[in-house]
């Protein structure tokens, strides 16, 4: 039996893995909009464990589960007793003996690295507090979509060195782009990973600085799940270093921005910018769904 593959972080894939991936997104996004039936997995399920709650991940995974002709099955944390009465390995291997693929939305990213080592199915990281790749996929294939190849590009990352900027930091590497890191002192992204790419990413604590000439500008909430209670102390701190028409203004004259939602306008993104007719932020949510289904199909063809 072949090795079970898995997603859990960018560096699972080849960097030609992801660009095959993003490629077939891309066309599976016009064939679902032609109408075209892209049932090829009938019968297969798709177990979506959630300890984190999400609108944009459940929608696009259930959706793309049902339109690859499987059945996708919404495990919360009521429903299973995922590391609270069983072990995550025991869970892992009961689950796995009963569905195609899993994918998982919790906190620690151990949980995701015991669960996969213990599956004998493919298994997807959905989010976890140290990185978020499928929402790497979909940002770029929409950079891909509106402008080409990201090689050699800048990318500047404003806000919190969260889960989003160090999969930004992973994909740096695997798509060959520079990125600058704009956050305040203290906010910065796990120095191991960050020393780990020295010669792709960079930490820059003034946002104009890094804006400077960039090809794509990406920001998230300051407080992410689990933080609200730092919330007011984090608006103080991050009120320099909201993506706005100011700090557009410095960055390359075609650069886009994106935001991978849920948004707070006026914060971390002024919602001038939110709401612009040319914003690419819709289909950058949009190509979740898309960019999922590529990497589930992917996943279940080599697993066959």
């Amino acid at each position: 039996m072949a090795q079970v593959r898995h997603f859990l972080t960018l560096q699972d894939f080849s960097p030609s893995e992801l660009h095959s991936v993003l490629e077939r997104a891309i066309e599976m996004k016009k064939e679902h909009r032609e109408g075209r039936d892209q049932r090829q997995f009938p019968g297969s399920v798709l177990a979506m464990i959630f300890a984190k709650s999400s609108t944009r991940t459940r929608v696009s995974f259930e959706a793309g589960m049902a339109q690859l002709g499987g059945h996708a099955m919404f495990l919360s944390p009521s429903d299973t007793q995922l590391g609270r009465g069983e072990p995550v390995e025991d869970s892992a291997r009961v689950i796995s003996s009963m569905v195609d693929i899993v994918m998982i939305r919790t906190f620690g990213h151990d949980i995701v690295e015991r669960f996969a080592a213990h599956s004998s199915v493919p298994v997807i990281n959905a989010l976890t507090d140290d990185f978020h790749p499928c929402q790497l996929l979909a940002d770029m294939q929409t950079y891909l979509e509106h402008r080409g190849s990201i090689a050699g590009k800048t990318v500047c990352w404003v806000g919190d060195g969260n889960n989003m900027c160090q999969s930004y930091i992973n994909a740096a590497e695997r798509f060959d782009f520079q990125l600058r890191i704009a956050c305040p002192a203290g906010y910065e992204p796990d120095a191991a990973l960050l020393a780990r790419h020295a010669d792709r990413a960079v930490v820059v604590h003034d946002p104009r600085e890094a804006a400077a000439g960039a090809d794509l500008l990406v920001t998230d909430v300051w407080a992410s799940m689990g933080q609200e209670d730092e919330q007011r102390e984090r608006a103080a701190r991050f009120a320099p270093y909201q993506v706005n028409r100011e700090l557009m203004d410095l960055a390359a004259p075609d650069a886009l921005y994106m935001h991978c939602l849920p948004a707070h306008r006026g914060e971390e993104i002024s919602a001038e910018l939110m709401d612009a007719p040319d914003s690419v932020i819709w289909d950058e949510a949009e190509n979740r769904l898309h960019a999922q289904k590529a990497l589930m199909e992917f996943l279940l063809k080599a697993s066959r």
